[in-house]
């Protein structure tokens, strides 16, 4: 509905090799991998090999140099492989992890991570939150201590999404405790570094194929080359990754809600109660309208960000905007078309019953639905 605009055919091109991708090597699977907790490392590599994890990046580093727009295609794509958990760990790859190490990463930094992430041979994970801090940065307790050319680290991490397999960590940690959040500084971890753990891989209630984890760090002694960027900058990295991580998560949110949404019209069209079709009882056909106008008006919202953020505009407010709004009404139609299912949207054969609990970490992860009305107001001057 106008959007053709923004899309290539080399866009649309690319949207149907993702399409051909998800659809035939990662959606038949998605039951055995829900089951599992866990989807296969090749599925990384096989990723790579196709040029999906650097879509935006420098091809120095085997990237392709793409706009944004690549970004779009590609994550409203990941929802057809029918597993959130799966679609989560591939973008916390290409959308959370690795964008500081472009943006601020030393040449060898970039050639010891990035461009192995790129190629899907290393697998990379972002490390923020804590067991007593998480939307509040400044909460940091994990330390990095200074001694000599290296930086000691003690203290723990939870809620890790590739946490239990990554090979490195993009990691925030406490440089200045007295600071506040300019005693914030981020390192690129390797996880064979002695001293580090996985204290427990977490039972979630949705998202179920990726790995999320708790982590550890005992006396890690981590090379100064590996300080991300300047010492006592990372909080400011920190919120600049924010926006692209919010983004690309809302465009797959709402290409994830339209799909399910057009999964349980199909249903509706076929089920029948009361000697005609569900879809034909006005108020069911009123209430798929109203989260078809909905979507509609969140795509519209996400494709506005998405041409501020390829135009290399500060998108903080909007993206904010986005990831509150795309959050809450995916759970919405989430829990509608749970309702349209009537029992069977209740039974775990149903793709609903997943998605149902997949959604709502749309709504608390990368900066909860609370958070983002705080930075709103805030830049509101409320």
């Amino acid at each position: 509905m106008g959007y053709e605009k923004y899309f290539s055919e080399e866009h649309n091109i690319f949207r149907q090799q993702v399409r051909n991708f998800v659809e035939k090597e990662l959606a038949p699977h998605a039951e055995e991998w829900e089951e599992a907790g866990l989807f296969p490392r090749e599925v990384f590599k096989k990723m790579g090999d196709l040029g999906f994890l650097g879509l935006r990046y420098p091809e120095q580093w085997g990237g392709s140099e793409g706009d944004y727009w690549y970004t779009v295609v590609f994550n409203e794509e990941l929802p057809r492989c029918l597993s959130a958990g799966v679609a989560l760990g591939i973008m916390v790859q290409t959308d959370m992890c690795t964008p500081a190490i472009v943006a601020h990463g030393t040449d060898e930094q970039k050639e010891e991570f990035l461009a192995p992430a790129i190629r899907g041979e290393k697998i990379g994970a972002i490390c923020v939150s804590e067991p007593g801090a998480g939307s509040d940065v400044k909460a940091l307790r994990t330390r990095a201590v200074k001694d000599g050319d290296y930086y000691v680290i003690n203290g723990s991490k939870t809620f890790i999404t590739n946490g239990t397999r990554a090979d490195w960590l993009t990691m925030a940690v406490k440089t200045d405790p007295d600071a506040g959040y300019g005693g914030i500084s981020m390192f690129l971890f390797p996880t064979d570094t002695p001293g580090f753990s996985v204290t427990r891989k977490l039972d979630k209630l949705g998202n179920r194929a990726s790995d999320t984890a708790e982590l550890a760090f005992d006396d890690c002694r981590v090379h100064k080359k590996y300080l991300l960027g300047e010492e006592n900058k990372g909080f400011y990295y920190i919120m600049e990754g924010f926006q692209f991580e919010r983004l690309a998560g809302a465009v797959g949110i709402v290409a994830g809600a339209q799909l399910l949404l057009d999964k349980t019209i199909e249903y509706c069209r076929t089920r029948e109660v009361f000697n005609k079709p569900v879809s034909r009882h006005q108020a069911n056909a009123h209430l798929i309208a109203d989260l078809a106008t909905e979507l509609e008006a969140a795509k519209a919202l996400v494709y506005h960000c998405a041409d501020m953020v390829n135009k290399g505009e500060n998108a903080i407010r909007e993206v904010s905007m986005c990831k509150l709004f795309t959050g809450e009404l995916a759970c919405k139609v989430a829990d509608r078309c749970v309702q349209l299912h009537g029992g069977y949207g209740y039974m775990e054969e149903y793709y609903a019953a997943r998605a149902f609990r997949d959604t709502k970490l749309g709504t608390i992860g990368g900066g909860s639905s609370e958070v983002m009305r705080d930075i709103i107001a805030r830049m509101m001057q409320l």
